[in-house]
């Protein structure tokens, strides 16, 4: 009986707790995936086209490692019960955040490049995310997510005015260290700003040689290994700096060691250790951030390993799962309304002819030419290709004499592709600009004129003149430049001819044109420009080239037939 009673007693074992995602839990983990992925596809253009940036593609994943392990160890227990007037300014940060992605994201497809929006998106996206778990958490889960939320604004390119005086700076300190250093090995070397005169030629510290692309990356690494740590902020600073200071030391010691190889051996061989050196550098800002990180922390007291707390802290609200699933249904309106903007703008628009650069290889004197990396870095361009020959000289005159006249054929043709870049990139690579900026004199400019291709199609062209060298000399260089910019999609009364392409002054970047880009609805449709330089000494007219470079053109393009 006794055992009856006692069994009776014995309470029924427990089935387990099965933990099922709810509605609102995959409403929630879904609006932020959405939210996330929207801005790290923005700035990916960046990271893509920007060596300086390249390492933004390690960011997301370091993130949502560090997310992961602040998971783990977040704070136990409920947040009290929040009161009407934090709950309703939570819900106002996150909806102000929430409403500006609208105008942001309408922006950013006309100007995707425009730096200060991707620190607009980035803001908001952080804002939204923070506001969140404050609201979930309490103000200790604000403060235990803070970091690993805020580490992808690292990856945020800097605006130029931050960053063109840097770069310049960097490359002057970096170009006159070298220099000195090399001249106390007994080499000849002379500074002219941050170019480098030796015996074998001019080396140049660019900006991927002036430290800037490492002092970035040093930066993420230092507070990448910062984290992972669990550093103290003060410690957390004497790693940062470390890590830049190995870079900056890296960059000196880069910079002689590829001017040392031009000085000793010869250009050639300096070009092709250059990139070998620059991974050296971010493989030294590794090791050494490592090893900076181990030594502060060791006398560092070991914080309380992450446990996970008691009671069920992941379960949110009611309230909060219809208010994710609603933030993640404006997100998918904002594209739509977006997208929408520029599509009906974009009702009237046909695709014009398509056509490509025929070298002529067989050419006289046919050579490839280089595309330095500054103008790949600023043109973003997907395709580029550069090349010169000789063409057939022509008989001038000149005070009575006859004279046969050599004549230089130059031509650069770049592609973009649609949506990567804004549509103001491509009226940026115009002689107008790139010529005066290395020294040539505008002299000229005829205008836009329509030169036959085949029967069915003329390009437009602008014929420039620039003249080089001193005035009063009894020769001069002259450059007659014609430039042709190609829109992928245009009205239809200018399928096959785009004069009006031409007739404006080249882009300015100011902020009234990016404004004016949203407004009439224009975004990046595909684009090309073709650039034919003909140079030559002084006697040569414009009426000649312009002759000849009609002559000369149909032999040079070729319409593709799809």
């Amino acid at each position: 009986m006794e055992n009856l009673v006692a069994a009776e007693n014995v309470p029924e074992a427990t089935p387990p707790v099965v933990r099922r995602f709810s509605f609102g839990t995959i409403a929630i983990v879904v609006f932020f995936a959405f939210l996330w992925l929207g801005l790290w596809r923005q700035l990916s253009g960046e990271w893509s086209v920007n060596d300086q940036y390249s390492y933004g593609w390690f960011v997301p994943f370091f993130a949502i490692i560090l997310f992961w392990l602040r998971l783990e160890g977040r704070p136990p227990g409920r947040p009290p019960t929040p009161t009407r007037q934090s709950s309703s300014l939570q819900f106002g940060i996150i909806a102000v955040a929430l409403i500006l992605l609208l105008p942001i994201r309408l922006f950013e497809i006309a100007n995707p490049d425009w730096r200060p929006l991707s620190w607009l998106h980035a803001t908001c996206v952080v804002t939204v995310t923070l506001a969140f778990l404050w609201s979930a958490g309490g103000v200790s889960w604000l403060r235990h997510f803070a970091f690993p939320v805020a580490f992808t604004l690292i990856a945020v390119p800097w605006v130029s005015p931050l960053e063109g005086p840097i770069v310049q700076e960097l490359m002057r300190v970096v170009a006159a260290i070298s220099s000195e250093l090399v001249a106390l090995f007994g080499i000849p070397a002379q500074l002219e700003g941050n170019l480098i005169r030796v015996p074998n030629g001019l080396v140049g510290v660019n900006e991927a040689c002036s430290g800037v692309r490492s002092l970035q990356t040093s930066l993420m690494i230092g507070l990448l290994f910062g984290e992972l740590k669990r550093l103290s902020i003060f410690r957390r600073v004497m790693l940062v700096f470390a890590a830049a200071a190995i870079a900056f030391f890296g960059n000196c010691a880069r910079a002689f060691f590829l001017v040392w190889i031009a000085a000793t051996r010869n250009m050639a061989t300096a070009n092709s250790w250059h990139d070998f050196a620059g991974y050296g550098i971010v493989a030294a800002v590794f090791i050494g951030s490592l090893l900076a990180a181990t030594l502060l922390g060791r006398r560092q007291k070991s914080e309380v390993r992450s446990r996970r707390p008691e009671g069920n802290n992941s379960r949110f609200e009611i309230r909060d799962s219809k208010f994710a699933a609603a933030a993640l249904v404006w997100l998918v309106l904002v594209e739509f309304a977006a997208a929408g903007w520029y599509r009906a703008h974009e009702s009237s628009l046909v695709a014009s002819t398509r056509w490509d650069v025929k070298w002529p290889q067989t050419a006289p004197n046919f050579r490839d030419v280089r595309i330095d990396e500054q103008v790949r870095n600023i043109l973003r361009f997907d395709h580029g290709q550069a090349a010169a020959w000789r063409l057939p000289a022509l008989d001038s005159t000149n005070d009575g004499n006859s004279a046969t006249r050599p004549l230089i054929c130059t031509v650069y043709f770049f592609r973009w592709k649609a949506g990567k870049n804004s549509a103001l990139l491509a009226n940026l690579h115009r002689p107008d600009v790139c010529l005066p900026a290395v020294g040539w004199g505008q002299t000229a400019d005829t205008g836009v004129k329509n030169y036959p291709v085949t029967p069915n199609l003329s390009l437009p062209f602008r014929h420039f003149e620039f003249r080089d060298g001193a005035r009063g000399q009894p020769t001069q260089q002259i450059a007659h430049a014609f430039y042709c910019l190609w829109e992928d999609r245009v009205p239809a009364s200018a399928a096959t001819s785009q004069l009006p392409q031409l007739a404006s002054a080249p882009s300015a970047w100011t902020r009234d044109e990016r404004l004016r880009a949203v407004f009439e609805g224009r975004r990046h449709l595909g684009q090309q420009v073709m650039e034919l330089i003909i140079q030559g000494r002084d006697a040569t007219g414009s009426d000649e080239i312009e002759r000849l470079f009609a002559s000369e053109i149909p032999s040079l393009i070729e319409v593709d037939a799809r």
